[in-house]
């Protein structure tokens, strides 16, 4: 099958369209700070790239250019807009240096002080890098010195340590830990090894359950010390359910014992090697920022601070129109040319992309901005993306991984997008303000007499937001809050209807 002319140039396009396209999505969906690291990556790989800097108005007046080589009409199509930046890495252009020994001579060889002074940074980078936290493990390992161990029974000590999950718990049984080296005098050397990491600080490490961990805090000279070995041998189920009076008539405890057993319960920590977990957040910097207006209004900018601004350096685009370079020089240099505005040319379609999209979302959520999240109006992606003119594919790239700095705080771009349900007045509510309500109902309510989830449908319904009592279930089941009768705090029958213990917002008096 012979296809037309036109149809060939269409294939061509969009043979050519593809890969930018690709590489536009991508640009669009980086972070600021990814951005930047995308930006000083290219600039290494690709030595046609060169920062535009800013001109010091004071600076001594550089020296004239070199004169600008004449670009022959055959090459005027390969010449590409200047608007980027990059630095010089010529490793990949050695081809050119028979055709210009004397420019190459000068400056792609790297002298020996250079050398020196860069392998004096890298040693300052390196004495000055942060020390490496101490892990649990490496924690666990050095108090090993403190214990009088055999080779073998240190071996398989440091063996179960590295088998600890990051709480401190041994997730896995002694026979798995072994596999095939699982004989009976290897397994009781294994629970003597574990019997020595259990006797180690933090209290608690080495169990492998919530009862072992708990058991092994406690010592004979704390208080309701023979309270909490019954509590947590026997009823940390009925503990969680907040089965008080049951456990009293099971112990013959009366609630007040309990309840001050709980007191030193809560002392306890169910995640010993918890305060080991180092692993910092990743940093947060908005990509967008909301500004209020004279006339009330808000208008988004994006941080671009840091962002270089990039061009095509003069040099190579002269280079290439000299009609002088071999085949292959020729090619490679070409394929940098391009690459380059493909770049800058991706990097301006996300400033316009994002803008329009973090825009037209700012503009339908302007009562959250002035009044707070529990004000935020049901949005969907369709809805900005039928706005803007765009895919939705496209905005939710636009918005992935994004923050925006407003006036009330920063938040994560996707934050603004919520779905909804029809209330009773007709009227569609967000679900994150169903999901506000609800938490104030509960914090509001009555801890002696908790409401049930029907009851909470009810209030909800008085506030004019109509839900199924299913709805209410499975969002506070999402929030973590326990049911009414976990909720429901003990009442002493012989006072005047005081609480006997403090209120607690946790959805069972046992840690888990």
């Amino acid at each position: 099958m012979r296809l037309s002319l036109g149809q060939q140039m269409r294939m061509q396009q969009k043979q050519i369209l593809a890969p930018r396209m690709i590489q536009s999505m991508e640009i669009l969906q980086l972070p600021i700070l990814a951005l930047e690291d995308r930006i000083e990556q290219e600039l290494v790989d690709n030595p046609v790239l060169e920062i535009h800097e800013e001109v010091d108005e004071f600076a001594e007046p550089a020296e004239p250019p070199e004169p600008v080589l004449p670009v022959s009409e055959d090459e005027k199509a390969l010449v590409i807009d200047e608007t980027g930046n990059m630095a010089k890495d010529f490793e990949r252009l050695m081809e050119m240096e028979e055709l210009y020994p004397e420019h190459f001579e000068e400056q792609f060889r790297p002298s020996r002080n250079r050398i020196e002074e860069e392998m004096e940074r890298q040693h300052d980078l390196l004495a000055n890098q942060e020390d490496h936290p101490e892990t649990l493990h490496d924690y666990l390992t050095h108090q090993l010195g403190f214990f009088d161990l055999t080779p073998e029974l240190r071996a398989m000590a440091e063996r179960i340590i590295y088998n600890l999950d990051h709480n401190g718990y041994l997730p896995s049984s002694l026979s798995d830990i072994l596999g095939a080296e699982a004989t009976p005098e290897n397994l009781a050397l294994a629970e003597q090894a574990l019997k020595v990491i259990q006797q180690m600080d933090p209290p608690g490490v080495g169990a492998r359950d919530l009862r072992e961990c708990l058991l092994l805090q406690l010592t004979p000279g704390m208080s309701c010390y023979q309270e909490l070995r019954t509590l947590i041998s026997d009823h940390l189920k009925d503990i969680e359910s907040n089965r008080l009076p049951l456990i009293s008539r099971r112990t013959g405890y009366s609630l007040e014992r309990i309840q001050a057993a709980l007191a030193e319960l809560r002392k306890l920590n169910p995640r010993p090697g918890s305060a080991f977990n180092t692993e910092k957040p990743p940093p947060v910097r908005p990509d967008v920022f909301v500004e209020r207006m004279d006339d009330g209004s808000y208008r988004v900018r994006l941080e671009e601070g840091r962002v270089p601004s990039l061009y095509i350096s003069p040099y190579y685009k002269q280079l290439l129109a000299t009609g002088k370079l071999g085949p292959e020089a020729k090619e490679y240099l070409k394929r940098k040319l391009n690459s380059a505005q493909w770049l800058i040319d991706s990097i301006r379609q996300r400033r316009a992309t994002l803008t329009k999209i973090a825009q037209a979302i700012i503009d339908h959520q302007r009562e959250f901005l002035e009044k707070g999240p529990a004000y935020i109006e049901p949005l969907r992606m369709q809805e900005i993306a039928e706005k803007v003119g765009v895919d939705v594919s496209t905005v939710s790239r636009a918005v992935d991984g994004k923050w925006v700095q407003t006036p009330s705080g920063i938040y994560p771009l996707r934050r603004f997008f919520c779905g909804g349900t029809v209330s009773a007045d007709g009227g569609e509510v967000a679900w994150d303000t169903i999901r506000l309500k609800l938490k104030e109902i509960i914090d509001y309510e009555d801890k002696r007499s908790p409401l049930s989830d029907e009851e909470i449908v009810a209030e909800l319904a008085k506030q004019g937001i109509t839900v199924a009592r299913r709805t209410v279930t499975k969002y506070r089941k999402l929030m973590k809050i326990p049911s009414s009768r976990q909720r429901r705090q003990w009442v002493d029958p012989r006072t005047t209807g005081t609480t006997a213990a403090e209120h607690s917002n946790s959805s069972a008096p046992a840690p888990h």
